[in-house]
């Protein structure tokens, strides 16, 4: 492709609509870019200065667009554009509807922002977590803002987007979700495998899904009196798995 096409894609990509017509997305920074060449992600096309290129192991076939600072910033969506951008295929990943019975499973009911979004996938991607859930009205994974949040995890980490009522449904293992009403999360007994729901920001797990929750856990504070209201759902997910992975 011309550089003038190749950036009237990336600019394209950044809406929902035309990743999912196209089945592309866009990644920028070396970090990333090289995870996606050493995965089994197809990439499209690099739009690269040829500093940033440089020691970057491609693989063969790959279109590589050699640019300028000027025009990469042109094609950027980052206040500071790190100068090599990648446009690769989606990865689709299958789900079983077992996956629970063996492992942990995360799952996300309406999560919007950006940013906890790929702060989750890159928490799942730490802690092993086997796949990862979202709800349809979550916001889009190759939404460029998660991308860059993931760190690259969203290249390891199965995310499948599914009607969570129904998967949950028929779920035979154990369905666990942060509460107000739940019980503490140092004292319950916590299983190896199971799922582990979280919830939209500002409205917490909606109530058809809250009512397939079996074990209702409680993030305690530890401040007597006043204190903050909620912890943000990227926070709470950390000490959630973390509290599941100590245990086992």
């Amino acid at each position: 492709m011309s550089i003038s096409s190749t950036i009237k894609l990336i600019r394209k990509l950044e809406q929902k609509k035309y990743r999912r017509q196209t089945g592309l997305f866009v990644a920028e920074g070396r970090k990333i870019v090289q995870e996606l060449i050493n995965s089994p992600i197809k990439i499209h096309t690099i739009l690269a200065t040829e500093n940033a290129i440089e020691n970057i192991r491609l693989s063969a076939g790959t279109e590589v667009i050699i640019t300028d600072k000027d025009t990469i910033a042109k094609a950027s969506r980052l206040k500071t554009p790190q100068q090599i951008i990648a446009i690769a295929e989606q990865r689709q990943w299958q789900i079983t509807g077992k996956e629970a019975e063996r492992d942990l499973v995360l799952a996300l009911d309406n999560i919007q922002d950006p940013g906890n979004m790929g702060t989750i996938i890159r928490l799942a991607d730490w802690f092993g977590i086997s796949l990862v859930l979202a709800s349809v009205d979550t916001v889009d994974i190759y939404n460029s803002k998660v991308v860059q949040a993931s760190m690259g995890s969203i290249i390891r980490t199965p995310v499948v987007y599914t009607r969570l009522d129904e998967y949950l449904s028929g779920c035979n293992a154990p369905v666990y979700g942060t509460l107000l009403d739940g019980q503490p999360i140092d004292t319950e007994r916590l299983t190896r495998n199971g799922v582990i729901v979280m919830g939209n920001e500002a409205h917490g797990i909606r109530p058809e899904i809250r009512k397939l929750i079996s074990h209702r856990l409680l993030i305690p504070s530890y401040r007597q009196g006043t204190h903050a209201e909620s912890l943000n759902v990227a926070m709470a997910t950390s000490i959630v798995l973390w509290e599941f992975r100590r245990r086992w």
